[in-house]
């Protein structure tokens, strides 16, 4: 099958501009990626996964450098303090200067604390993405928002932190666990079902080409997602109003990931999860349809992800977490429901009793 042509989508945020390349081959481009790297030391940040894979690859390309690498246990569980803290010695071992780079070589949870890790070594210095899992492609390693996770609640502490460039090597996806893939296409999903109809419709009659990795079609789905959240972020940078859209599923998803202690449910299957407890509650609020909640629960299910509550959870303790989401305000919940596919807004003041209905009808 022919290789994708590399797609490059534009993130337009003034000085903080930065481009996403999308292709085969982007580690190895050792150019293309060099150049956004402006001073002397780097630090590579990866986890024991990734690292035998591909750091040998990006080591290649950092000839001349001053550089390190630190490396996380592979897993949600440890983006944390901790973490950041003996990141942050690893710089200080470097010698690194305000022209240093942190390099994220990895997915989600590497790319958030290495974009935490550089917003604070002398307050900000220089990033870039290499993401290696679906997931991070086409939404985390996208937009700035970097962050590590406490007992009491995922990303409570962070800061938006934008990268020098990102780099989506597809190759490194052949690499990907199964379950790790298909938690991916939760993200690509929740953009099409927030604000593109069009782009939801697409992945319903390409559901099973995306399950089966055909290359084409997955870059065409990582393209399409990233200049949908591109777009967004370059109106709303900080999250004041619209960038509030992309986080449809997260806040019933995050209280999913809290209370299975980052172990029961991958990210991308908690957002599964999240985006029918919120399609359902918008039914129960008279927002949404059911029709429209069946297509949601379709794809998922076709792309093979969950769309049920894991058992065992208490709707108390999702509710009691939902409170610390970010989004809120005034101490009421605020969520982002929908009028159908393709039509997200934020509700606020939302009803303890109607969300907690839904949690126990879905327990």
């Amino acid at each position: 099958m022919n290789t994708p042509a590399t797609q490059t989508i534009d993130v337009t945020l003034g000085p903080r501009s930065y481009a996403v390349h999308i292709g085969s081959g982007l580690l190895g481009d050792h150019p293309r990626w060099r150049r956004a790297i402006r001073g002397r030391h780097a630090l590579v940040i990866s986890n024991t996964t990734v690292a035998p894979l591909y750091l040998e690859r990006v080591a290649q390309g950092l000839d001349g450098l001053q550089w390190d690498t630190f490396l996380l246990d592979d897993g949600e569980a440890h983006k944390t303090f901790d973490n950041v803290g003996r990141a942050l010695a690893a710089l200080a071992k470097l010698g690194a200067t305000r022209d240093a780079c942190v390099i994220a070589l990895g997915g989600g949870v590497v790319g958030d604390l290495a974009g935490f890790t550089a917003a604070c070594w002398m307050r900000g210095i220089d990033f870039i993405q290499l993401p290696t899992t679906l997931l991070a492609m086409v939404d985390s390693s996208v937009g700035g928002k970097t962050g590590v996770n406490l007992p009491a609640g995922k990303n409570l502490v962070g800061a938006f932190h934008q990268p020098r460039g990102v780099f989506a090597d597809i190759d490194t996806l052949a690499t990907l666990p199964e379950r790790e893939f298909r938690a991916g296409l939760a993200e690509v999903v929740k953009g099409a079902a927030i604000g593109d109809a069009d782009f939801f419709a697409w992945l319903e009659t390409r559901a099973n080409a995306l399950a089966a990795r055909d290359p084409a079609v997955v870059a065409e789905a990582i393209a399409r997602k990233v200049a949908y959240k591109a777009g967004v972020v370059a109106r709303d940078e900080t999250e004041q109003g619209e960038r509030a859209l992309l986080n449809l599923g997260h806040t019933f998803g995050h209280a999913l990931e809290t209370a299975g202690r980052y172990t029961t449910l991958l990210h991308g299957e908690a957002v599964a999860v999240g985006m029918v407890l919120a399609a359902q509650l918008s039914q129960q609020l008279g927002m949404g349809t059911l029709d429209d909640t069946l297509r949601l629960q379709r794809l998922l299910d076709t792309l093979g992800l969950p769309t049920d509550v894991p058992p065992g959870m208490d709707p108390q303790q999702l509710l009691a977490l939902m409170r610390l989401d970010k989004k809120n305000s005034a101490g009421a919940l605020r969520l982002i429901l929908w009028r159908g596919i393709g039509r997200a807004e934020i509700v606020s003041g939302v009803a303890e009793n109607a969300v907690l209905g839904v949690l126990q009808a879905a327990v």
